[in-house]
């Protein structure tokens, strides 16, 4: 996994919750006017803004990743955008092409011209694109799995190619698939789950991962273009933006990533729409009824072992006095004095009072016997 990958997944961890809090101050500073009190955290209009604002940092992140996995994808570019040809180009269109672009990038003729042309790498891969294009081999397997097939050396045929893509892609999917069962069964993806089917345990996320491995398996194994690539998604590209086509292998790498980005942007969505649906929970509710209910049995046990530890305490500190009543008696009263010094009289409350009631006396003596305190 790349830094950048790996950057991308710790953000879905991180950025939403940071940035969530980060807007909600900003909408609070902006929509509530200095001096008008804001709504504490907790509070049902609270909660109802952070739900909705948190939403909304979700998308839109989930839509960043999305575009930032098409910008690498078009900055590294494919053979076909080196070579300025369409996806069905024939062989005699490659070579005319070559032909063309040679006449102008071959070092050759930068160094008869002492122009500042582009250095020999470029005609280096301009020449390696023509040979994997005219090959129809290489080029069926370079439509589908991209440049990781320059590595595939040893590979001579269709079938050696597919085999090869096939075992590279198995580890990733195997382990996803452990990954979510382990979670599963663990209790961490309870959301999803449709009510009502025969398999409890069916859920959206395994749908969503099935579909990407029969689209995966449907684009490697056929001879053509997946009709969803040809007739709907890059005549659209072409007619509405500036977008190049895009080839089976590009597509794919963008469906691994929604996938993956949407498995998570869900995960986060789907407690908040819950919540949204259901409204806040109340006290008759009976998940509010077990939650309380268990929070409560630890709070009482917890109690009862601070209340066994704060008497066995007191009971080795008391220790030295076992058996002396008069020293009982005396450390009784000194407990009793500080405690009326520094607890009762020292309380701001209790010190204001003092001091009104005996004012109210004082007012009604002779000056002379009025005192200072």
């Amino acid at each position: 996994m790349s830094t950048t990958n790996f950057l991308s997944y710790a953000g879905w961890t991180l950025l939403p919750n940071l940035i969530t809090a980060w807007l909600q101050s900003l909408y609070y500073g902006i929509t509530i006017r200095a001096g008008d009190p804001k709504p504490q955290p907790g509070t049902p209009r609270w909660l109802k803004h952070r739900r909705r604002i948190h939403m909304t940092v979700v998308l839109a992140y989930l839509l960043y990743t999305i575009v930032e996995a098409d910008y690498e994808l078009r900055r590294a570019g494919d053979f076909y955008q080196d070579l300025g040809l369409p996806h069905s180009v024939d062989e005699k269109g490659i070579k005319s092409r070559f032909r063309k672009l040679a006449a102008i990038h071959h070092p050759d003729k930068a160094s008869i011209l002492g122009e500042d042309l582009p250095s020999d790498a470029f005609f280096v891969q301009l020449k390696l694109a023509q040979d994997t294009l005219l090959n129809p081999t290489k080029r069926f397997a370079y439509d589908r799995f991209g440049p990781d097939i320059l590595r595939w050396q040893h590979c001579s045929s269709i079938r050696d190619y597919l085999l090869v893509g096939l075992q590279a892609a198995a580890p990733m999917y195997v382990g996803s698939a452990i990954f979510m069962v382990i979670l599963g069964v663990t209790g961490y993806l309870q959301w999803g789950r449709f009510v009502g089917l025969t398999q409890s345990y069916l859920q959206w996320r395994y749908l969503i991962f099935g579909s990407l491995v029969l689209l995966e398996v449907h684009t490697l194994t056929r001879p053509y273009y997946p009709p969803f690539l040809n007739v709907v998604l890059n005549p659209v590209l072409q007619k509405l933006t500036l977008h190049p086509p895009i080839l089976p292998f590009q597509m794919l790498v963008l469906a691994r990533k929604a996938a993956l980005t949407l498995f998570i942007a869900l995960s986060q969505l789907g407690p908040l729409f819950q919540t949204s649906i259901a409204g806040p929970v109340t006290s008759s509710s009976p998940s509010f009824d077990a939650q309380q209910q268990q929070q409560l049995l630890k709070l009482e046990q917890l109690a009862k072992h601070n209340e066994i530890e704060a008497s066995r305490l007191l009971a080795l500190d008391m220790a030295p006095f076992m058996g002396d009543e008069a020293a009982v008696k005396d450390l009784r009263s000194k407990v009793k004095e500080w405690l009326v010094q520094n607890t009762i009289r020292a309380d701001p409350e209790v010190r204001d009072a003092v001091g009104r009631a005996m004012g109210r006396r004082r007012m009604g003596a002779p000056v002379g016997a009025r005192g200072t305190r």
